[in-house]
């Protein structure tokens, strides 16, 4: 079934105070006014050279028969409907990851040009999932990457709960379709997650940088199958009920591992 997000007026403001929207509270005057932002709004909050902009997604906008990433592409324009969640959710993420979300359209483009603008190649479906549903994950602990791979989720969300408090793990979340899911406090959220190696010498964010550079290079989002799930709602903090053990046993997030399923190894540290 299709997800239909809540009206701006019918969103729980406490939903801006919980994980994952309160990481984006720079933000707040977008997200909770009365009133919609505008597209010169949005374009206020662009970052400094950003070589792209938002323009409104109208009737007369989409009669030039563009493709939605040739039209980024070409003339620098994201295409932004005026009163929807999903579109002002990606908006921010391209104000905060304008690198991740420009190295994205490029790969897109080749893709296009390679396939034609009706088919999809198995490389635009990774793109796509993770630009919707991505995470970014950093893992200090290798020990945890192992629980991960088992899906076991119990040790990886309960008895290992601190490792999620203390830094062993930390994410990014990307994907503007999460955010969007998360205006529903209800909503188990499971994203799609790309795992880097760290030192835990590096700055939080440098991960993403990292992320950049492996798509750049071609290393990374060839197959869907590169994707792990990882069943956010049981990070702490994350769902209203996941601070008790029943949580990691029962919930329907937390699904076994398929079978023959392999995951690809994190990412490598930089040497």
């Amino acid at each position: 079934m299709r997800y239909h997000a809540p009206s701006r007026e019918a969103v729980d403001p406490a939903v801006f105070g919980r994980s994952p929207l309160t990481a984006w509270r720079e933000y707040a005057t977008l997200l909770e006014g009365a009133e919609w932002p505008s597209i010169e709004a949005l374009n206020h909050h662009l970052p400094a050279g950003m070589a792209h902009h938002f323009v409104a997604q109208t009737s007369d906008l989409l009669a030039d028969g563009l493709h939605y990433e040739q039209r980024i592409a070409e003339r620098g324009e994201i295409a932004t409907r005026d009163g929807n969640w999903h579109d002002l959710l990606n908006a921010l993420v391209w104000l905060r990851y304008p690198a991740l979300k420009q190295v994205l359209n490029q790969r897109q483009m080749v893709e296009i040009a390679r396939m034609g603008p009706k088919q999809r190649s198995r490389a635009q479906y990774a793109m796509t999932h993770f630009d919707e549903g991505g995470v970014i994950v950093e893992v200090r602990d290798p020990a945890l990457l192992a629980l991960w791979d088992a899906h076991d989720w119990h040790g990886l969300f309960w008895r290992h709960r601190q490792a999620w408090l203390d830094g062993s793990i930390r994410l990014e979340l990307f994907g503007h379709a999460l955010l969007e899911l998360a205006l529903n406090p209800d909503k188990l959220l499971v994203g799609k997650a790309l795992v880097f190696e760290s030192t835990g010498d590096v700055d939080a964010g440098c991960v993403s940088a990292r992320c950049v550079e492996a798509i750049v290079s071609g290393r990374l989002l060839h197959d869907p199958l590169e994707l792990r799930p990882l069943p956010l709602s049981g990070i702490p903090g994350w769902h209203v009920d996941n601070a008790d053990e029943a949580f990691h046993r029962s919930t329907v997030c937390y699904q076994p591992r398929r079978a023959g399923r392999e995951y690809p190894p994190a990412f490598p540290a930089p040497g």
